[in-house]
């Protein structure tokens, strides 16, 4: 009998092509490789100057004042208003509605949001109704404030407040959400106290992304500003966008939309530098 060798039964299999080596990649199209500091300095001032070329090239193209201005048209106007007074008096009464009606909804949401992150059945007690709220529209309760509250200035904080308590808290309950669970486990293995644990464990992990969300809300904030200031307001960024829209002068209406901007990249700048000292682990 002949044995045959399994050696000589094992298929042939054809040798691998020969390729390329992998051409080096630049860095900005590399996957969360970073980028060098002139490199970030371009970009970030090219994302500023762009909109301005296009609006600028837009408006050349209409070439009507009245239906779009320049942007230099915009700045000149900005700076009028300055000497006559009347846009720092409109800054600083929007920065103050949006500081208190805000700032209200930050110390109401953020200790919400880490009782329903950190234990369960606070999720389950508020995550329902608040799931519900959060779709509500805030403008929708204008009547209702101004009959409760009157036309000062109570019912403009409450529409600031209405506009970002829920989504604020929901934010914060789900970063709450993301602390490691060994690390909750760990903490009670050696003997840590569930108090301990919110103060030492959850609440400085979860603090870089708290500051995250007050971020992003901060933006509806000064969005619902302009709507808030249509409630029998006399001075306030948003006052003068609706009244310059009124009366069709649209050149104090985009230098009002342009410090609402700068507030708004100042607060961002402010914001994430507290996130990345607070969070300098993370990086």
């Amino acid at each position: 009998m002949t044995v045959t060798s399994t050696r000589n039964t094992r298929p042939r299999w054809a040798a691998l092509p020969s390729r390329r080596p992998p051409r080096p990649r630049p860095t900005l199209f590399t996957l969360r490789v970073p980028i060098s500091r002139p490199a970030r300095a371009i970009l970030a001032t090219a994302s500023i100057v762009a909109p301005f070329v296009v609006w600028w090239l837009i408006a050349l193209g209409i070439d009507d004042p009245k239906v779009l201005p320049t942007p230099g048209a915009a700045v000149r106007a900005g700076i009028e208003l300055a000497r006559e007074g009347l846009l720092w008096a409109d800054t600083w009464a929007s920065v103050q509605r949006v500081l208190n009606g805000f700032g209200l909804a930050v110390l109401a949401s953020v200790p919400l949001g880490l009782l329903m992150g950190s234990f369960r059945a606070g999720w389950s007690l508020f995550e329902p109704v608040l799931g519900v709220a959060r779709y509500l529209p805030a403008a929708a309760f204008i009547p209702m404030l101004i009959a409760w509250q009157g036309l000062e200035e109570e019912p403009k904080y409450t529409l600031i407040f209405l506009a970002t308590f829920f989504f604020n808290t929901l934010m914060t309950a789900d970063v709450v959400r993301g602390v490691p669970a060994h690390l909750i486990d760990v903490s009670y293995t050696l003997g840590a106290r569930t108090g301990e644990i919110v103060r030492k464990v959850i609440v400085p992990h979860s603090l870089p992304g708290i500051i995250d969300a007050i971020r992003v809300n901060a933006a509806a904030g000064w969005g619902y500003v302009v709507v808030a200031e249509l409630i029998a307001s006399e001075a306030g960024l948003g006052f003068r966008i609706n009244r310059a829209a009124r009366f069709r002068n649209f050149d104090d209406m985009f230098a009002a939309l342009i410090v609402i901007g700068l507030i708004g990249v100042v607060i961002d700048i402010a914001l994430r530098t507290l996130r990345d000292r607070i969070g300098r682990w993370q990086t």
